[in-house]
């Protein structure tokens, strides 16, 4: 089955600062669905609102944040902050016909990881599950670079497939995002084909510039999403990157469409 890409309306068609006319936007250019962070300003109403009159499926929506943290799930007292941001965030998912949630972690900032955040983050994972089950909503889980969010808690691949393996539940997996990926590990490889199996989600965008796949950069992308292809994924891959004059001529170099 080939490739099917989505637009990130966070990162893409920023010549707008209304999301709510990203929708739009990602349309015009071509493309069938999209995903992103959880919009700030707009109501409930007026997401749902731009998105049906784009036409476009939400593919995947972060989890709502506030304060700074990105997060709450790995942050001890932080609980009730937690389940009330999972509760906002599977409302308007469910009001969209959003199938997936990407569950950020939280950034640890005035003290070293210890135990604690490790159990907190199990436990709220746990609550999660429990959450998404009845939903039936995918959540993700996604280990992010040190360069681009310092202190960020979920930063080890190793870290997320163990936890993934012992929740044990189809509604939480992995967002594998290439670019993390190469930054934390590499051995893309090897690394695609031992992830790719817990995978709920997969991102793409160059190393270390955060641009298109074909732009100058440590990834050589016709391969990977060849591999990719390969080895059976056919869910969605989320474009988040920072757009270049190029635009959206990759694809078509690569042999895919929108």
């Amino acid at each position: 089955m080939p490739l099917k890409f989505c637009s990130n309306i966070s990162f893409m068609f920023t010549e707008s600062s209304n999301i709510l006319e990203r929708y739009a936007l990602a349309k015009s250019a071509g493309f069938k669905a999209v995903e992103g962070a959880y919009p700030s300003g707009p109501t409930k109403d007026e997401i749902v609102a731009a998105k049906k009159k784009a036409n476009v499926q939400q593919a995947l929506l972060n989890m709502y944040v506030a304060d700074g943290y990105f997060g709450y799930t790995a942050l001890p007292g932080k609980e009730n902050e937690f389940r009330e941001a999972l509760a906002k965030t599977v409302e308007l998912a469910k009001a969209l016909e959003c199938p997936k949630i990407h569950i950020t972690a939280g950034t640890v900032k005035d003290t070293p990881v210890t135990d604690i955040h490790h159990q907190t983050y199990e436990k709220n994972l746990i609550y999660a599950e429990q959450i998404l089950s009845k939903e039936n909503i995918l959540g993700v889980i996604e280990p992010i670079n040190k360069y681009s969010l310092p202190n960020y808690y979920l930063n080890d691949y190793d870290r997320a497939v163990a936890l993934i393996k012992k929740i044990n539940s189809k509604h939480i997996k992995l967002q594998l995002d290439i670019f993390h990926l190469q930054h934390i590990r590499g051995d893309l490889t090897n690394s695609i084909k031992t992830f790719l199996p817990h995978t709920g989600h997969i991102q793409i965008a160059q190393v270390p510039g955060r641009g298109e796949p074909n732009t100058f950069g440590e990834i050589n992308y016709k391969y990977i999403l060849e591999l990719i292809e390969k080895e059976g994924y056919n869910d969605w891959i989320g474009l988040e990157y920072k757009p270049t004059a190029a635009g959206l001529n990759w694809i078509q170099e690569y042999g895919y469409s929108l």
